[in-house]
């Protein structure tokens, strides 16, 4: 996994267990990899899967079952789509609106753009 320096690893890799969960990839009650292994499998600390755990377990996303592992929760889908989309209009979305005040891009040709970009993705 590459990570970007703008935004904390531990949030970054929530941002990919979200990511799956909102795709459909990880459903309600699928088990997590362990701490050890994810932290192998994206070559971070053991201690950052940790605080990534917690973060999502505080947001109600995943839960842990002691002595067993983490899990998606029942409500997961609904709350990582709306955890994210909150995120997205906080943090994204003003600069996304900023650099479009500056290039003078309007909705119209952002409409465009979209659409072409999106129709040549799913080819």
């Amino acid at each position: 996994m590459e990570f970007k320096p703008q935004k904390p690893i531990y949030r970054q890799i929530a941002d990919y267990i979200l990511e799956h969960i909102i795709s459909g990839e990880l459903k309600a009650g699928d088990r997590l990899q362990s701490v050890r292994d994810m932290a192998a499998e994206v070559e971070v600390n053991p201690n950052t899967v940790v605080r990534t755990f917690n973060f999502l377990s505080e947001e109600g996303i995943i839960y842990n079952q002691r002595g067993i592992g983490y899990f998606i929760a029942e409500n997961a889908p609904e709350k990582a789509y709306n955890f994210q989309k909150k995120i997205f209009i906080q943090e994204e979305l003003p600069e996304l609106f900023r650099n479009m005040d500056l290039l003078r891009i309007d909705f119209n040709e952002l409409q465009e753009l979209h659409q072409k970009l999106f129709l040549h993705e799913n080819k």
